[in-house]
């Protein structure tokens, strides 16, 4: 069975929530809630809403709380709000202003 995703690029704007079953990668801008099962964002994207998933990689600009068992916060990524988390990685250079929680 093939891996399922859907991909918004750069020049792609979203005002509403977006809701996938499988996999998302964003490098594009949202103004609402994201959920799916994975969730991968790139440099230039920017979310203002809340990211719920299994797992989740940040890259790029997000304002609101983070949902997921498995949260990566890469170098690029500059993230205010609420992380909620099983596991949570950061990569050194990553700007944050957050407050964490950390859930068995």
């Amino acid at each position: 069975m093939t891996k399922k995703e859907s991909i918004l690029l750069s020049d792609v704007s979203v005002n509403g929530d977006i809701l996938e079953k499988e996999n998302l990668k964003l490098d594009c801008k949202v103004t609402g809630d994201v959920s799916a099962k994975d969730v991968e964002t790139f440099s230039n994207s920017y979310v203002k809403g809340n990211i719920k998933a299994q797992k989740i990689s940040i890259g790029g600009k997000t304002n609101g709380n983070i949902i997921g068992d498995l949260i990566k916060l890469k170098k690029t990524a500059d993230v205010e709000g609420v992380l909620n988390q099983k596991k949570l990685s950061v990569e050194e250079g990553a700007s944050l202003k957050i407050k964490t929680e950390t859930y068995k």
